[in-house]
């Protein structure tokens, strides 16, 4: 990892094209993980986010019941092209689930009611927040990943076959693998649309 941050930010991209074989040793993984959640930062420092690492069968397992679920919904003519994109996930190595307890939001509700409104979608920042580190750190060792959002699709199902606890709040999905396909091209639109400077 010789990157700069500005380096490793701007390498980051989505990758579809994903393989099961592994760049580094599962400990390795879970070691990135545990990383990123320990230091990745939150409001008030809630430290309201939850991570689960799926390897091996329980990758698969997660892939089928998104599948299953999808197959419920989508059109039969339309199913083809959803199972392709689901396959493309179900490839890769591992996945890494990303939650929001809500019991710790709860209690900071409660704790400062002033900002109640306000709790729920900082829950949401800091999620980001640590998707985003975990996602670069995966590259930085050679991983190709994208974000997904299957939930609350999948929710209760995901929380039943992995034994999670009811008030844990699915928010995002990270399928992750060797990369068996570049990225396609990233646009930008112009910086001045974008950012304000003022002196």
């Amino acid at each position: 990892m010789s990157q700069s941050f500005l380096e490793s930010v701007q390498a980051r991209r989505t990758y579809y094209g994903i393989s099961k074989e592994s760049v580094v040793s599962d400990e390795k993984i879970v070691e990135l993980v545990n990383e990123a959640v320990k230091h990745s930062p939150s409001s008030f420092n809630s430290q309201s986010a939850r991570a689960v690492v799926l390897l091996g069968e329980n990758h698969d397992k997660l892939w089928s019941i998104v599948l299953e679920a999808l197959r419920a919904i989508v059109p039969a003519d339309q199913f083809a092209s959803t199972e392709g994109r689901i396959a493309s996930f179900n490839n890769g190595y591992g996945t890494i689930l990303f939650f929001e307890d809500h019991n710790v939001v709860a209690g900071l509700q409660q704790q400062f009611p002033s900002y109640a409104d306000n709790f729920p979608l900082w829950s949401h920042q800091s999620s980001g927040m640590l998707q985003f580190v975990v996602w670069n750190l995966l590259e930085e060792v050679g991983f190709g990943a994208s974000l997904q959002h299957y939930n609350p699709l999948i929710d209760e199902k995901v929380k039943a076959t992995f034994g999670l606890p009811e008030s844990w709040g699915l928010i995002a999905q990270m399928p992750f693998g060797k990369p068996t396909a570049e990225p396609g091209e990233k646009t930008f639109q112009p910086l001045e649309d974008r950012v304000k400077v003022f002196k």
